[in-house]
């Protein structure tokens, strides 16, 4: 759901996103709108925890720090978001705060669910192009690929697609690298 700041609507800011009670629903701001989505199916938790241990080794191998949701990426006042999973180099570490990451992370993954589709394909590649973020992946669980992005020119152009079989690698975390098998979190 959007709740969308039409004319004479108030825009949405961190404050408001502090105020509201912890009740299992993930509130984000993009360009002061309200983005408000339920918890997600089980396919989906099970490829952001196979993104958290990849990562998470990769932490201890080379250092940095892997994050899942809820965790606060503040880019502006009224541009708040909560990725699946988020990672920071070791060279980067002075942007974590005790509430949020600041500024953008290092690579930024986001899992589809039906309907956060348009949000995450749409929204949020726009956002993360606009606030610099060096790699966003969208993993779609609807057609079995990973969507990596990566800017060039200042935006984000057509995705690199990894399909099942084929592995998903970074070129901002030298020598990271996951078989899109498990990101999908697909079935033995």
């Amino acid at each position: 759901m959007v709740i969308s700041p039409g004319p004479g609507v108030r825009r949405y800011s961190y404050a408001d996103l502090e105020a509201f009670p912890e009740d299992n629903l993930r509130r984000e701001i993009i360009d002061g709108e309200l983005i408000v989505t339920a918890s997600p199916v089980t396919r989906h938790q099970r490829s952001v925890v196979n993104f958290v241990v990849a990562l998470s080794e990769y932490a201890r191998a080379y250092g940095g720090e892997v994050f899942p949701a809820p965790l606060d990426v503040f880019f502006s006042d009224d541009n708040v978001v909560k990725p699946d999973v988020l990672f920071v180099r070791a060279d980067h570490l002075d942007r974590i705060e005790k509430k949020f990451v600041r500024s953008a992370p290092d690579l930024v993954v986001e899992v589809s669910s039906p309907s956060t589709r348009r949000l995450e394909v749409v929204r949020k590649r726009d956002l993360y192009s606009r606030f610099g973020v060096p790699e966003y992946w969208y993993v779609d669980l609807e057609v079995d690929r990973v969507e990596i992005y990566r800017p060039a020119e200042g935006s984000y152009p057509a995705p690199e697609m990894r399909y099942p079989g084929e592995s998903v690698e970074s070129m901002v975390l030298s020598g990271f690298s996951i078989p899109a098998a498990a990101a999908l979190a697909m079935e033995p």
